[in-house]
């Protein structure tokens, strides 16, 4: 969890943002009822959540995990409606995918994609979003919430053998074998896109860069370096800017030994993201 703390005062060291840049609105309950069914928002806001589901969701409940969980949802909303005027915006945590319409899974408790995709749908933003998935997880809660909605496109590209091990449909999967280098991945990305370029037709992009693709990383089995991830975004980025699409990115997984390696790589789509679209 430190990542997120020093991530945010990296990021505040280097001068790539300022605290004026920064803002946290928690959700309202009536935006995760877009998603969420009202027997598990209620259970969740009332501490009524049984134990074998904090045990799936990874946490134990108290008032300032469900506080935690609205405001990281309400920064991937703010983030979108942002992008809508700056072309991108930056939430530095979100990307929640294990989170189902009905429960929690995988240290996520509500699914801030999916929120922010029907958010701004409901705001009128737009109509068609792409929710662009790079953790190293497959996003089997948004995929299983979107699975008959033509108007969002899932896609995941994840590693075949990691964690969710029921893996669900989403709109486009690519699974990759174990120890995928840099090369093969971003080969295997650049082929996703412009298949989704083929298919849909966004108006706008969620972007989840997990730093856990990373071949540090304790959970990710891939076999990326820094700077394959940096040709990740760049990648990502590119496609997105081409097409003038608002993007709003969130930080998602990351899990290396060296929570520093974590926070660099966080740091890193930041500053990519900052390049790209400041000019």
């Amino acid at each position: 969890m430190d990542k997120y703390r020093r991530t945010r005062e990296q990021l505040l060291d280097e001068a790539v943002i300022t605290n004026a840049d920064l803002f946290i609105p928690p959700a309202a309950y009536e935006e995760l009822s877009q998603v969420h069914t009202e027997d598990y928002l209620q259970a969740v806001e009332s501490g009524a959540i049984e134990t074998k589901m904090q045990r799936r969701i990874g946490f134990p409940w108290s008032n300032g995990l469900v506080e935690r969980s609205r405001r990281s949802v309400g920064a991937t909303i703010a983030a979108l409606n942002s992008a809508f005027e700056r072309q991108c915006s930056i939430n530095l945590a979100g990307g929640t995918h294990h989170a189902y319409a009905d429960r929690g899974e995988g240290f996520c408790v509500y699914n801030d994609a999916a929120v922010a995709a029907r958010w701004a749908q409901a705001q009128g933003l737009c109509s068609k979003v792409l929710i662009l998935d790079c953790d190293v997880h497959q996003g089997n809660g948004t995929a299983s919430i979107f699975r008959t909605d033509p108007n969002v496109f899932t896609f995941s590209i994840h590693g075949a053998t990691n964690y969710p091990y029921h893996k669900e449909d989403s709109d486009l999967d690519v699974a990759l074998p174990d120890n995928t280098e840099d090369d093969v991945y971003i080969e295997a990305l650049e082929g996703a896109l412009q298949s989704i370029a083929q298919d849909f037709n966004p108006e706008a992009v969620i972007y989840l860069a997990g730093a856990d693709p990373y071949i540090h990383d304790r959970f990710g089995k891939l076999a990326l370096s820094k700077q394959g991830l940096k040709r990740r975004d760049d990648t990502v980025f590119t496609w997105c800017k081409s097409r003038q699409l608002p993007v709003a990115v969130t930080m998602a997984g990351g899990y290396a030994e060296n929570i520093q390696d974590i926070v660099d790589i966080h740091c890193q789509t930041v500053k990519r993201a900052k390049y790209h679209f400041s000019s």
